[in-house]
């Protein structure tokens, strides 16, 4: 996946704090932690992971189909944003 550095450092700290939320859910577990907050614990870690996703996807599609320089096509930046609405919308 082609990142900038700026990019790149802002994925990894978003898998960073998921290490963290991860770590959360395990000491819950290990403490016989309440079941309603371990399943809001990994409730908000799976909506991470789906925005971490989604934000993966987007820079791939802006990567390969809307790169300016890229042979040019007039309906590649339409098409690219039509399939990252959708995916997000997928995400939700």
């Amino acid at each position: 996946m082609g990142n900038t550095d700026t990019g790149k450092a802002k994925l990894v700290a978003r898998i960073r704090r998921l290490m963290g939320q991860a770590a959360a859910v395990e000491r819950s577990v290990d403490a016989d932690g309440d079941t309603l907050e371990i399943l809001m614990l990994l409730s908000a870690m799976g909506g991470a992971i789906d925005g971490m996703t989604a934000e993966v996807l987007e820079r791939h599609v802006r990567q390969k189909l809307a790169d300016p320089d890229m042979e040019p096509d007039p309906g590649r930046a339409d098409g690219a944003a039509v399939l990252i609405k959708a995916i997000r919308t997928y995400m939700k």
